[in-house]
C-alpha cells in the first residue's frame, strides 16, 4: 500500500468486493469450517490490511478444524469468531478509505512515491508534490513543498553506555539508521500534513516553498505536529 493513496491495483480489487457477499462467506467459511469461496474474492490483492486479516481468519479457522474437545472447541469458535469481524470491518473500512480518496482526487492529488537518499547527513529533506484545483471544471495546478529538519546528534544520556565501544564502522551503521527512521518519520509527516491540509479546504497557492519542521521541547525530536506548516509557529 502507498503511505497515504491506495495503489491502482489494489483499488480495482477493492472496488471489485460486494461486501455484503464478503459477509456471507465469513459466515459461510465459520459454519463449514472452510474458507474455500472466500479465497475466490481474491481478498489478497486488496493490501496488507485486508490480507492480514485473511490470513488471522484462515489460522483461527484452522485452529478451530483441529480442536476436538467441547471447552477447546469453544475457545476456537469464539476466536474465530472475532476474527470474521475483523475482516469483514477492515473490508469495510478499506471500502470507505478508498471512497474517501477518490473525492479527494477530484480536487486535488499528494504524490506518496518519495524515495530516501541513498544516504544520509543530520540535514534532512523531504519534497512532496502535489497538485490541485478549486472546481472539477478547472485546470490542474502544480507545486511542491519541501520539509527540512537538521537532527539533534548529541548524545542521549538516558541510555545505558555500552561496556566496550563500538567500532567506526558499527557507529556510522547505527547513525544511518537513526537517520533513515527520523527520515521516514518526517516524510510520512509531511504527506499526511500536505493532505490535511488540503481536506480541510485549504488553498495550495498558501502552501510555502520550504518549511523548517518544528521539533518536539522535550524529546528535541520530531512529534505529530513538526509537519503542520500551516499551525501558528511559536
Amino acid at each position: 500500500m502507498g503511505e497515504i493513496n491506495i495503489p491502482r491495483d489494489q483499488q480495482v480489487a477493492i472496488v471489485a468486493l460486494d461486501a455484503s457477499e464478503v459477509d456471507r462467506l465469513i459466515e459461510e467459511a465459520i459454519r463449514e469450517e472452510r474458507s474455500g469461496d472466500l479465497h475466490r474474492l481474491a481478498l489478497a490483492n486488496c493490501g496488507s490490511y485486508i490480507a492480514t486479516k485473511l490470513h488471522s481468519f484462515d489460522q483461527s479457522l484452522a485452529k478451530h478444524r483441529k480442536a476436538k474437545a467441547p471447552k477447546k472447541r469453544a475457545e476456537t469458535g469464539d476466536a474465530l469468531r472475532r476474527a470474521g469481524r475483523d475482516l469483514s470491518f477492515a473490508v469495510g473500512a478499506m471500502k470507505r478509505r478508498l471512497e474517501t480518496e477518490q473525492k479527494d482526487a477530484q480536487l486535488f492529488i499528494v504524490d506518496d512515491q518519495i524515495m530516501p537518499p541513498h544516504r544520509f547527513s543530520k540535514h534532512l529533506s523531504v519534497r512532496v508534490s502535489y497538485r490541485w484545483r478549486g472546481t472539477v471544471d478547472d485546470e490542474w495546478k502544480f507545486s511542491h513543498i519541501t520539509f527540512v529538519h537538521d537532527v539533534d546528534l548529541r548524545p542521549d544520556y538516558t541510555r545505558p553506555i555500552p561496556k566496550r565501544k563500538p567500532s567506526a564502522a558499527k557507529q556510522e551503521q547505527e547513525l544511518q539508521n537513526t537517520l533513515y527512521q527520523t527520515w521516514e518519520h518526517l516524510m510520512r509527516g509531511a504527506l499526511y500534513s500536505v493532505r490535511d491540509y488540503f481536506r480541510e479546504g485549504g488553498e495550495g497557492d498558501k502552501i510555502p516553498d520550504t518549511f523548517q519542521a518544528t521539533v518536539d521541547s522535550h524529546s528535541r525530536g520530531l512529534n505529530n505536529y513538526s509537519t503542520q506548516f500551516w499551525r501558528q509557529q511559536p
